[in-house]
């Protein structure tokens, strides 16, 4: 793959007061009588009536690698707007859009540029005139980005999670003390919407205006990287929205075949969006330019790349794999700049699939370190319902039953694991499971019973210790209970903010405070991170009893996770094979000196567990 020459496209400050515009158009020349306009004005004039955006033509040329090239150079210093009381020229954000002359098609506005930095209200790119580049935090300058074991992810919608950047930088505090360490945020790339999840993206390279500006994301990283967390953007290039100018402007100019878009690999989108296909050196070239845009000007921490499904083309394709293969490769060449993935064991970069048909091949088969996985929540979900086989089936999930954990590739050394999630952006919260409030009828509107609340205890348990990567979607931590239907616009176009309120209520308080103590455990825990997983599978002494009961070790520590699915206190028998005092770490109660051989009976509350730990001597 190649690095698209960003120095040349979008808009950009090339001197104090002149910006220089560069859009790649493959298939429009001026040859075949094309013109092509870029009309701008200030983003304080641009509701006024009197005041009309100013039109400037465009110079074609040919791009040796990705065919017609169109140009401009734009003085501010020697324009002048007399409409009225515009700003035009003035310092601060102008907004702007494309407009093409064609002899076929007639006139064809409002085509926004692929390659801008800066986006505005609806189908408008943006820049900035006299824009000052970010100054990093000494302190984010020597950050490190967590090694892939000891990941604990919060997901997070910013919309919906502090409203803006801004508000989302005041909760900082509150994760780092919560105990996560790395930030998964929903799509952040501009939409057309001011309510959307964002995963039919219109814009690439920075991002979407109702969350803030460039500036503000560059912040909110720096931010978290001084709170101990890592920051993970989500990544859709497997589809775009309808108005992505590389599919909105073919479409009207009435052209059989697309320079970018098309049929590729699987289409899960063709109601909504549509697909990207990269048989096309500029869709292949163009994203992974997104990749390294994000990595270089942002300092994020890595992807979690959307709907794989849309452009896997297996290991030797042309697509998915090819693009983590060439980004890893970016970041393994480039630490000397990129030195918070610089480690002894190798680069951090962190690169996760939503691959869903197939995680375990993923992993297997391609440069991404870590993968979505729904095969756990399945069996959450079918115990919280009472299935028959389904404790049995989450305990082999939860060991991460088929997934590898390292791979070798060309003499390094790649780790691997799977998410494990009870909730996440897709779902519904997990306390549904045990009862809707309908409200009115209206599914938009229903919520989940959070009176239940002490039911999701077990499972929070169980997950948080489970083997693998832990997931925690915004508000699970303090049971937010909002209902999600499967499927529909109700999904995407309905604002969910999180209410803070449920912190400070009994559910709340206490699913906070056991979540705080599980995140502690697995933070200072090397067995829970790194260990190996043994689930013992007793069908009568447990199972059917509604227990769960795994370990974790290594060769220093031993963790024994009990969970009880039931509304009884439940005392089982166990034999220990490892001598030594087990303490309960979550409220250092029954604990106990056992012998090598030993059988003990061990009291699990209802809807509830414990956690017992023995550490070798010597070893914290």
């Amino acid at each position: 793959m190649k690095h698209l020459p960003l120095n040349r496209l979008g808009p950009r400050e090339s001197e104090p007061g002149v910006v220089d515009f560069g859009i790649l158009l493959p298939w429009i020349s001026a040859l075949a009588g094309n013109r092509l306009f870029v009309k701008i004005i200030h983003e304080r004039d641009q509701f006024i009536q009197s005041i009309q955006p100013l039109a400037f033509e465009l110079q074609h040329k040919t791009d040796t690698n990705y065919g017609d090239f169109w140009w401009a150079k734009v003085d501010f210093h020697t324009i002048h707007d007399f409409q009225g009381n515009s700003h035009f020229g003035l310092p601060g954000r102008h907004v702007y859009r494309f407009e093409l002359h064609n002899p076929n098609a007639g006139v064809l506005d409002w085509i926004i540029d692929p390659f801008s930095r800066e986006y505005a209200t609806g189908k408008l790119s943006a820049f900035t005139l006299g824009y000052a580049p970010y100054i990093w935090s000494e302190a984010e300058q020597i950050w490190k980005t967590p090694a892939l074991p000891d990941l604990i992810l919060y997901e997070l919608n910013l919309a919906e999670f502090g409203g803006s950047l801004e508000g989302a930088i005041d909760r900082l505090d509150y994760l780092a003390d919560l105990g996560v360490n790395a930030l998964s945020l929903m799509p952040v790339n501009n939409v057309s919407l001011d309510v959307d999840w964002g995963y039919l993206p219109l814009g690439y390279f920075g991002v979407d205006e109702r969350f803030g500006r460039r500036d503000d994301f560059q912040r909110f990283v720096d931010a978290a990287h001084q709170h101990g967390l890592a920051v993970i953007i989500d990544a859709v290039y497997g589809h775009t929205g309808l108005d992505f100018p590389y599919a909105d402007l073919y479409r009207r100019l009435g052209y059989k075949e697309n320079p970018f878009m098309g049929p590729f690999a699987k289409d899960y989108f063709s109601d909504l969006g549509v697909s990207t296909d990269f048989n096309r050196a500029l869709t292949r070239d163009f994203f992974y330019s997104v990749n390294l845009h994000w990595l270089n000007t942002y300092h994020i921490d890595g992807f979690r790349y959307d709907c794989v499904p849309n452009y896997w083309d297996g290991a030797l394709g042309v697509g998915y794999a090819n693009l983590v293969f060439n980004t890893h490769d970016y970041v393994k060449n480039s630490l000397a700049s990129l030195s918070r993935f610089g480690t002894p064991e190798g680069s951090r970069l962190i690169q996760i699939a939503e691959q869903l048909e197939a995680p375990e091949q993923i992993l297997e088969q391609s440069y991404s370190n870590a993968a979505w996985q729904n095969a756990s929540f399945g069996a959450a979900t079918t115990c919280a319902r009472g299935a028959p086989g389904a404790i049995e089936s989450l305990g082999h999930r939860l060991g991460a039953l088929g997934y590898i954990e390292q791979t070798t590739q060309n003499g390094e050394v790649l780790a691997k694991r799977p998410l494990q999630y009870i909730e996440n952006h897709d779902h519904s919260r997990f306390v549904c499971e045990f009862g809707l409030d309908q409200r009115d009828g209206n599914p938009l509107f229903a919520e989940g019973d959070r009176a239940q609340w002490y039911r999701l205890q077990p499972y929070l348990i169980a997950f948080l210790a489970a083997k693998g990567i832990p997931l925690l979607w915004q508000g699970q931590e303090f049971g937010e209970n909002y209902f999600l239907p499967e499927a529909g616009l109700g999904r995407v176009l309905l604002l969910r903010p999180l209410r803070w309120d449920y912190f400070y209520d009994p559910a709340g308080r206490s699913l906070v405070k056991l979540t705080r103590s599980l995140l502690s455990l697995r933070k200072n825990c090397a067995e829970w991170r790194r260990g190996s997983h043994y689930f013992h599978n007793d069908y009568e002494r447990y199972l059917s009893r509604g227990i769960l009961l795994f370990q974790r070790e290594n060769s220093d520590a031993i963790s024994l996770i009990a969970v009880n699915f039931t509304d009884i206190e439940q005392s089982v028998a166990f034999m220990f094979t490892r001598p030594g005092n087990y303490i309960e770490q979550l409220h250092n109660q029954d604990n106990f000196v056992v012998r090598e051989g030993e059988t003990r009976w061990l009291t699990i509350p209802p809807n509830y567990g414990r956690v017992w730990r023995k550490v070798d001597s010597g070893h914290p």
